[in-house]
């Protein structure tokens, strides 16, 4: 007989299987156990037919991954730490020294900064082209371009481009495409299927860290493609670098996911409402918001995202010349309710300033305004609060 040590290690007690509740079971786990030695040698890692490792998968995981793909309107999806390691999993899995990779100029900064740092270093080189002009992105690829990213809406300057004409673009050249598609989060667009019209992009990333989680306080990200051969490439990437997401953030993601509609369509209608007030403030020369007419992109936003009149919580102003740079820091200092902080979709509004011209890139070159530029990411909190908040953080300039 196995001494107590041994028995609760090795105890032989299985639970019954017929247990049903709101929430998946979680299952933490690197170690997996094989039936048998014939099953082991049987292993495959890449689908999810079984198990072998924890890196690799556990029905935990697995299930995120379904219900994020079905999101977004895809067939596969892969789990990664961050937004930013979903964007670094795409340009490895698709990159190689000589080829060249073309980046919106209004992208996401840290993918702009992967490009100068690391892809370069492996010899890979890269070009911006301007997001609101098909025609530069049609002149700027290369025989050597084997990637374009897209982005909807410009991260910090909120324009929306033409996604449909710029994909065009793309396929005429049998080139792959990749969205960073945090803002639209699966919801305000389809990412794979424009407007029904069976078009759409070859890759989708998501940062989980906003929307999905929706408490400021998860880091994740996922790839999701509707193309076997694509996700095929990209899982043997993911195997290679050993990217996983812990256990405790997937069961996070998993139990906030089921509200993220509820939460998307409320930090978009306070988001809205504020920025159409702030539109007509004598301190603010642009709001810039694509749901707002005078913004850039609109008509793009509107032929994408129409049927669902989605726009997300997130925004842009640009203060008037006549305010310097501090006036303005003393603007972002008095909010009470806007916290100074990264990110957005979580309970909290944020606030972040921003010098354009220290972007250092093409989209500076046809920026139109010269005030500076202030983002906001709308929390869950009572819009007439936050109007106030806003009002006198302006009377403090």
């Amino acid at each position: 007989m196995s001494k107590p040590s041994t028995t609760l290690i090795h105890h032989p007690y299985t639970p019954p299987a017929t247990f049903a509740a709101p929430q998946p079971g979680v299952f933490k786990a690197s170690t997996v156990f094989f039936a048998d030695v014939a099953a082991m040698r049987a292993r495959d890692w890449k689908t999810k037919a079984g198990y072998t490792y924890g890196l690799h998968g556990t029905p935990t995981t697995f299930t995120l991954e379904e219900r994020l793909a079905t999101l977004e309107g895809g067939t596969e999806c892969l789990l990664v730490p961050s937004g930013l390691a979903a964007i670094s999993l795409v340009s490895f899995a698709f990159l190689k020294t000589g080829d060249e990779v073309l980046i919106p100029d209004n992208a996401y900064g840290p993918n702009k900064a992967l490009a100068t740092g690391e892809l370069a270093n492996f010899g890979i080189t890269h070009r911006l082209y301007d997001a609101m002009n098909p025609a530069d992105l049609e002149a700027k690829i290369s025989h050597r371009t084997r990637l374009v990213w897209l982005e909807a809406a410009g991260s910090v300057t909120m324009e929306f481009p033409n996604l449909p004409a710029l994909v065009d673009v793309c396929r005429s050249r049998s080139v792959v495409t990749a969205l960073d598609n945090t803002w639209g989060a699966g919801l305000a667009f389809a990412p794979f299927d424009f407007n029904g019209t069976g078009q759409g992009v070859d890759i989708s990333v998501h940062a989980l860290t906003k929307y999905p989680s929706g408490g400021g306080d998860v880091l994740m990200g996922s790839v999701v493609t509707n193309d076997e051969r694509l996700h095929r490439a990209l899982k043997l990437a993911h195997m290679r670098i050993g990217f996983g997401a812990g256990v405790g953030d997937v069961e996070t993601l998993l139990r906030s996911l089921p509200s993220i509609g509820l939460r998307y369509a409320a930090h978009d209608r306070v988001a809205r409402e504020l920025a159409g007030w702030l539109n007509g403030c004598e301190e603010i020369a642009q709001v810039l918001h694509p749901a707002l007419e005078d913004s850039p992109g609109h008509a793009n936003w509107r032929a994408l995202c129409g049927a669902t009149d989605l726009a997300a919580g997130l925004f842009s102003v640009v203060f008037d010349e006549r305010y310097s740079t501090e006036q303005v820091d003393r603007f972002c200092d008095s909010l009470k309710l806007f916290r100074l902080g990264y990110s957005w979709g979580g309970p909290i509004s944020l606030v972040v300033p921003y010098d354009i011209g220290l972007m250092r890139d093409a989209s500076v070159a046809r920026w139109p305004y010269k005030g500076t530029l202030v983002r906001f990411s709308i929390g869950l909190e009572d819009v007439d609060d936050l109007r106030a908040d806003l009002q006198q953080a302006l009377g403090q300039m």
